[in-house]
């Protein structure tokens, strides 16, 4: 039986990365590793047609081990090489060479499904560019690091889904640049320790605030005015991603109004909290989570 290592473990488990691995024994790594990261995930596959869910683990797993292995080693240049290695075993799965388990079993959903090899490429470029990059000067700059971060996720999911085409992944773009963004401004704190700042610079300065005061965790009606400002870009996000859920099948855009809701959700207890973001970081409890699903379940039901 394959080993059931978190990414980080993996890579530092001698032989783990250099035996070769059957296809019966990557589908059960792949369906471990998304159903024992983050809970959430379960949730999400079970709302989705069954025949559905293996693809959705091999497509996640891809994207967690990218996550880890540019967030979790502790070396930048470490992970740096890492990833460069993560692509070239993409790039030769689409070669038609396998052997790591998440692309032995990643091949066939990408065959089947028709997915290119461009929105993987992208999610690794990503995950590079928070080796170096650690500061954005502009919302355009914020922006231009979701096209990589976080957009090819949504278009990886239409693919799966069966969408194709430049209007859905368009919309879809709107709501996972949201969803970005909501979680950089709930974990403004927690990113700070990672020597991240995803605020614009030119935000704080608009405000008089700097990012030496953001650092010294300094809350005042400055920071409070930063985010609001980036709240209401979020928020308008959220909204112009919104016409994407009745352009799906139902299971989809059961999927994507939780997701919204969930986005919609952290903002609002940001603005409840008044925008300190510093001093608590804004959550959303299980009782929540059971209310956003109860009020999204009506899109199952038959028109």
């Amino acid at each position: 039986m394959i080993a059931r290592l978190q990414p980080k473990e993996f890579v530092q488990a001698s032989g783990a990365a250099g035996r070769a691995y059957t296809r019966p024994e990557a589908l059960e790594y792949t369906r471990w590793l998304a159903t024992h990261h983050y809970e959430n995930f379960q949730v999400v596959s079970f709302l989705l047609p069954k025949e559905l869910h293996q693809d959705f683990y091999n497509v996640y797993a891809f994207c967690r081990w990218a996550d880890d292995l540019g967030d979790e080693i502790g070396d930048r240049q470490e992970s740096l090489r890492l990833l460069a290695w993560w692509r070239a075993e993409l790039h030769a799965m689409y070669g038609g060479e396998a052997s790591h388990p998440v692309f032995v079993a990643l091949k066939d959903t990408v065959a089947r499904r028709g997915i290119p090899r461009e929105p993987f490429d992208r999610l690794i470029r990503a995950f590079e560019q928070d080796q170096t990059v650690s500061r954005y000067r502009t919302f355009d700059d914020v922006f231009g690091y979701c096209v990589n971060s976080a957009n090819p996720v949504g278009h990886l999911v239409l693919y799966l889904c069966g969408y194709r085409d430049a209007d859905r992944q368009r919309l879809s773009d709107y709501t996972c640049t949201a969803l970005q963004l909501a979680n950089f401004w709930q974990d403004v704190a927690v990113d700070l320790q990672k020597d991240r700042v995803y605020l614009p610079l030119d935000l704080l300065d608009k405000y008089g605030y700097t990012a030496d005061e953001l650092f010294a965790l300094k809350f005042d009606s400055r920071f409070e005015g930063v985010m609001r400002e980036a709240v209401d870009v979020a928020e308008d996000l959220f909204h112009k991603g919104l016409p994407l859920i009745s352009q799906v099948n139902r299971r989809l855009a059961l999927d994507l109004d939780l997701f919204s809701r969930g986005g919609m959700k952290i903002l609002r207890k940001i603005r409840s909290q008044g925008y300190n973001v510093l001093k608590s970081r804004p959550r959303i409890s299980k009782a929540e989570r059971v209310g956003i699903l109860l009020r999204c379940l009506p899109r199952l039901l038959p028109f």
